[in-house]
């Protein structure tokens, strides 16, 4: 399902940001017809994963526009993982939004991507006049809020104590080659400025979450509290009662592809 030619593609680089906080952005964009999709990946996470390369495949056979992109500190992007915060990373997905897409768009979030979704979302409700606008978001084991109620609210006192002094905790990884990497106080504290759960969340497009009930990061009652947030026109949780985390297994993917079909 997947085109190599398509993975090895160089991608296209953009800037973000300004000075020293300026970073180079890696953007891998194929032309085609509407709705496009917008793929937001995952903490630590990059743009050749199984989901990304799949909707990607899925967008050639289709004739559809498909955008992915790696978040600064991953993938091929510039900038290092350390320095990222959600407000940074949210920076690059508008820009990248903004630069890439045109007309009506699927935008699909993973774990943190999720999260961003949501936050897009309401960056582009706030515009008077875009290019491209939303057909629909499918949120895939959505994680918005995880730095205060998955990460900090769950942390020991003594983990706390050491990203509260030192500045950055490694926290251990089950995923890939197992190396720990960094929690920082700026990810945590930053993060605080973009929670959503405490309200409404308005989107103003149809809204299809895919979740899995043996997630081990993102738990099942975390997607609820999201849905009930949410408005109550067209928002379809569904849950895969065996799935876990990553939903990348090809039911999974499946799944997936009928949720982004959905939207037209």
């Amino acid at each position: 399902m997947t085109n190599s030619a398509d993975i090895d593609q160089e991608p296209a680089f953009i800037e973000v940001g300004e000075g020293e906080g300026s970073r180079r952005i890696a953007v891998r964009a194929r032309a085609g017809g509407a709705p496009g999709l917008f793929w937001l990946g995952g903490f630590n996470s990059d743009m050749r994963g199984t989901k990304a390369l799949a909707l990607d495949a899925w967008a050639a056979e289709q004739g559809r526009a498909c955008v992915r992109f790696d978040y600064s500190g991953h993938g091929e992007s510039g900038g290092a993982f350390i320095d990222g915060t959600i407000g940074r990373w949210l920076e690059e997905s508008i820009a990248v939004f903004e630069q890439f897409c045109r007309g009506p768009q699927v935008v699909i979030g993973s774990s943190m991507g999720g999260w961003m979704a949501l936050l897009l979302a309401r960056a582009i409700a706030k515009r008077e006049a875009a290019a491209a606008d939303l057909a629909g978001l499918v949120l895939i084991a959505p994680a918005p809020d995880f730095t205060e109620q998955l990460m900090w609210n769950n942390f020991s006192d003594e983990i706390r104590e050491e990203i509260t002094t030192k500045g950055v905790w490694m926290r251990p990884s089950a995923y890939d080659d197992g190396a720990p990497y960094p929690i920082t106080r700026a990810l945590i504290e930053e993060g605080r400025n973009h929670l959503l759960l405490g309200s409404v969340i308005e989107v103003g497009c149809p809204v299809r979450i895919l979740q899995g009930a043996q997630d081990p990061d993102v738990p099942w009652q975390h997607a609820f509290a999201l849905a009930h947030r949410l408005p109550a026109e067209d928002v379809v949780l569904t849950m895969i009662q065996d799935g876990d985390h990553r939903l990348s297994r090809p039911q999974d993917i499946a799944r997936i592809l009928a949720a982004v079909a959905e939207m037209g």
